[in-house]
């Protein structure tokens, strides 16, 4: 049985990759943090392990015993108090696994990195829009993209210097679908009769659901070329108000009080939330990162080569993951 190790399980995109792995026969082991919860790893089957992500010489030592012959590091944060805690985690935090697992796993046969669209920013914000190819050039704007680009180019650094390590990297775009909190929070507004976007200007948008993710994870393993680099979406480009409409949609078309605020409006509430977020020490999802990320204009991206390479062919269109995400709230009771 082959031996697959999971980062950041107990996460949106990870626990689903956890389940997908059991289904396919794998001897799955999910790394874990001790403060995690683990109410979607509830099957037996799973194998839990910690690791120190802060710590490379703790992290080879939590690894020296066991064999994996697949690692999918999907641990990292979207949001936090501090921009530095970005880089710390994201950047810092792959770079100590990785190196980890080069001391430990002389056998490895593929690493497959979660990265996101985010590391390339606002490009071609030109229209009419193009789509974001991998000979652009990234411009990131947020802490959380610079933090994700920095850890794909530590990656690029190691074939520059001669080490053989058996690397993917995939780079979604908006990532919805059972579990995910963020799209949840739009769903509980446009129950509550408000449905709030920015900016007047035109907006492509791009999607993926979670299950279309884990079928470009699990192509990865076997696919592909080291070194490549893939973007994962539907296919499908959509306008601003897609989302919003399929949700409203789903949730029984309640009346709706459309706000559509300009971008200076935006960013003094973003403003506002990141140092009010800082004050109070929480999290808030009013943050710079969002700001830059909502002013973000153009989300195409090109996914022929996943397509070709990999083998990728995204399953489910946005209407009806939409219609499966809103049915797992209610019957989870989020809705």
């Amino acid at each position: 049985m082959q031996a697959i190790l999971i980062t950041g399980a107990s996460g949106f995109i990870g626990s689903h990759i956890v389940e997908e792995a059991l289904s396919r026969g794998f001897e799955v082991w999910a790394a874990v943090r001790g403060s995690s919860s683990r109410a979607f790893l509830t099957d037996s089957r799973i194998h839990f392990i910690e690791l120190s992500f802060g710590n490379r010489e703790m992290m080879v030592s939590q690894l020296r015993d066991h064999h994996f012959d697949y690692v999918v590091h999907a641990a990292g944060v979207t949001k936090c108090l501090h921009k530095e805690d970005f880089h710390r985690v994201n950047t810092l935090g792959t770079q100590n696994l990785v190196e980890a697992l080069m001391e430990t796993q002389h056998s490895l046969r593929r690493f497959v990195y979660l990265s996101s669209l985010s590391i390339f920013g606002p490009i071609h914000e030109q229209q009419p829009y193009k789509a974001i190819t991998e000979d652009d050039t990234p411009q990131p704007n947020t802490a959380y993209g610079r933090s994700k680009l920095a850890a794909e180019q530590w990656l690029d650094n190691l074939a520059a210097q001669g080490k053989d390590f058996p690397y993917i990297v995939l780079r979604p775009t908006g990532v919805y679908g059972p579990r995910e909190r963020d799209y949840f929070m739009m769903a509980k507004s446009i129950r509550q009769h408000v449905d709030f976007s920015v900016g007047f200007s035109r907006q492509d948008i791009t999607f993926v659901y979670v299950d279309d993710v884990v079928q470009a994870v699990m192509l990865a393993l076997d696919h592909g070329t080291t070194g490549r680099k893939y973007f994962l979406s539907d296919g499908e480009v959509y306008q601003s108000r897609a989302f919003s409409d399929y949700l409203q949609h789903e949730l029984g078309d309640p009346w709706l009080l459309r706000v559509k605020a300009p971008l200076w409006l935006l960013r003094a509430v973003t403003f506002c939330g990141e140092h009010w977020g800082r004050l109070t020490g929480k999290i808030t999802a009013l943050n710079n990162d969002k700001y830059h990320i909502l002013c973000q204009r153009n989300w195409r991206c090109d996914i022929q080569p996943a397509i070709d390479e990999l083998g990728y062919h995204p399953q489910v269109t946005l209407e009806e993951g939409v219609r499966k995400t809103v049915k797992w709230y209610r019957d989870n009771n989020w809705l």
